[in-house]
């Protein structure tokens, strides 16, 4: 984790180092699915969902067609839900206690674009890393506040990979970007060096006492996006 840490750090000290001469910024949001592929997907028959957002500190202009960013994503692979009682000494009062399994990921991106137009088809090239954790909360039965929570599983691996989406204009001027809205629609295929973590049913109480029974393998997954991305002016 710490290496991973590190190499999120060393990223962002380089990308933005050089990010205060960048005029041609561009940010998005996106809600995404991801399908958990080859061994992963043999473990894992879930489809994952969640967010995922970047920045491109330098996106393609007619200048250049070339862009470089940062994406970061967050998706819940499986989700399990019980009632459980207070004590065994007080049974009769229950809290709803909710476990995810998640998968967390940092990329440093490069995109190659269509740099005018209403309509941009680009191509991305990613690499980054992944965190995958498992985490249980605790909240009352009717009042959904958390009383508690804790991550019991965790672990990290690399990831690399490509994809390719298209723009569409949705708003303000193509020419100058003032204003300009698009919708972006995108797909990326990521490939997850080995690592372990816990799906649905690898974490189990037995006799009062907790046991992990977590899996290994390569993470790739398959993400399909939707969202949009706005041009971002601060040198008007």
């Amino acid at each position: 984790m710490a290496k991973y840490l590190s190499a999120i750090v060393i990223s962002l000290i380089i990308i933005f180092s050089f990010s205060n001469n960048l005029t041609a910024q561009q940010a998005g949001i996106n809600f995404s699915l991801a399908l958990p592929q080859g061994e992963f997907g043999k473990q894992v028959d879930n489809i994952g969902y969640g967010l995922s957002g970047e920045f491109l500190l330098l996106s393609p202009q007619p200048k250049s067609p070339f862009g470089i960013g940062l994406s970061l994503s967050y998706y819940v692979y499986g989700r399990e839900i019980s009632s459980e009682p207070w004590s065994q000494t007080i049974p009769w009062i229950t809290l709803d206690v909710e476990k995810t399994n998640n998968l967390l990921n940092f990329h440093v991106l490069f995109e190659v674009g269509l740099p005018t137009g209403s309509i941009r088809p680009y191509i991305q090239g990613l690499f980054g890393g992944e965190y995958l954790y498992t985490q249980t909360s605790v909240s009352g039965e009717y009042e959904q506040e958390t009383i508690a929570s804790s991550t019991n599983y965790d672990d990290w691996a690399w990831s690399y990979g490509a994809g390719g989406g298209i723009l569409i204009l949705l708003g303000g001027d193509p020419i100058t970007e003032i204003g300009a809205i698009y919708l972006d629609l995108r797909g990326r295929y990521l490939f997850g060096s080995e690592t372990t973590y816990l799906k649905e049913g690898d974490m189990q109480v037995i006799n009062g006492n907790l046991y992990y029974s977590p899996s290994k393998s390569k993470t790739d997954i398959l993400t399909i996006h939707a969202g949009v991305r706005i041009a971002l002016n601060f040198n008007e």
